[in-house]
């Protein structure tokens, strides 16, 4: 998986200009803010934040995800659950301090630049430890931003996502419902999950959130069409760059100031 966004990320930084931020997501998210809302809440921002969840408190994953030696399956030792690994176990590294979290991230371009290109051997020698880490995407960007000194104090601890859990929590999150609404509006995330294919709070979401009519575009500034008749405003285009925020935006905006707060920020960087 980290691969393959890390491969992503390098198209990207080839053939894309005039980006700021890389956002990953999966067919389980969905977002809860309209693109226009997100576009202007992050244009006040300071382009060297990144922001996920992250911590070096790893408890029980030293001993089930770090510690562990996965092997080529035609190679194994053992089997258990589709996953592969050696009997033998290797020490925590020294050279190098661990951090785990959310595997869903919002990096900047600077950042990602260093993790392609990097200036140090930090990126590569990480790549090449978190080869043989199970669910490598929960801990290869946080040990690398946690672990170099121009990085370390861009985190802002938080992945942005609307995740409800069960207590204590299992391997995967609660599947969000029609019950769990008011609380993903009030989080102020731009983005939730997960969520089962066609179910109904996906329709509210659309409707109340993101004023998406079933079948169409959600609107922004882009969309210069007529809406007389029932028609598609965003049938017709303008500039890519126009943004027309919604109310919505104030969510989101609360969630920032919170997370920006002096009590927040700097207390919460890679602990």
């Amino acid at each position: 998986m980290i691969a393959s966004t890390l491969h992503a990320i390098a198209i990207l930084l080839k053939k894309a200009k005039g980006w700021d931020w890389f956002i990953n997501l999966s067919a389980s998210d969905y977002p809860l803010v309209a693109q226009d809302d997100l576009l202007h809440i992050f244009s006040y921002l300071p382009r060297d934040l990144n922001f996920l969840e992250h911590t070096s408190n790893i408890g029980w994953k030293e001993f089930q995800r770090a510690r562990p030696i996965i092997i080529d399956p035609g190679l194994y030792h053992s089997k258990k659950s589709g996953v592969f690994w050696a009997k033998e176990k290797r020490s925590m590294p020294a050279s190098f301090k661990l951090f785990v979290g959310s595997a869903w991230v919002v990096l900047t371009r600077s950042f990602l630049e260093f993790c392609i290109w990097g200036w140090d051997n930090l990126p590569r020698t990480l790549l090449m430890y978190y080869t043989n880490f199970l669910s490598a995407p929960e801990g290869y960007f946080h040990a690398v931003i946690c672990n170099h000194k121009d990085y370390q104090n861009t985190t802002v601890n938080h992945d942005l996502h609307y995740i409800k859990w069960d207590n204590p929590p299992k391997q995967h999150p609660i599947t969000l419902t029609l019950e769990h609404f008011d609380d993903m509006v009030q989080s102020g995330a731009p983005f939730a999950r997960k969520f089962a294919k066609d179910d109904p709070v996906l329709d509210k979401i659309d409707k109340e959130l993101l004023r998406r009519s079933e079948g169409r575009f959600t609107p922004g500034g882009w969309c210069v069409g007529n809406s007389v008749l029932g028609k598609d405003p965003c049938i017709v285009y303008g500039s890519p760059n126009a943004v027309k925020p919604s109310v919505n935006s104030k969510r989101l905006e609360k969630l920032i100031v919170k997370l920006l707060d002096s009590e927040n920020f700097r207390p919460k960087q890679c602990k």
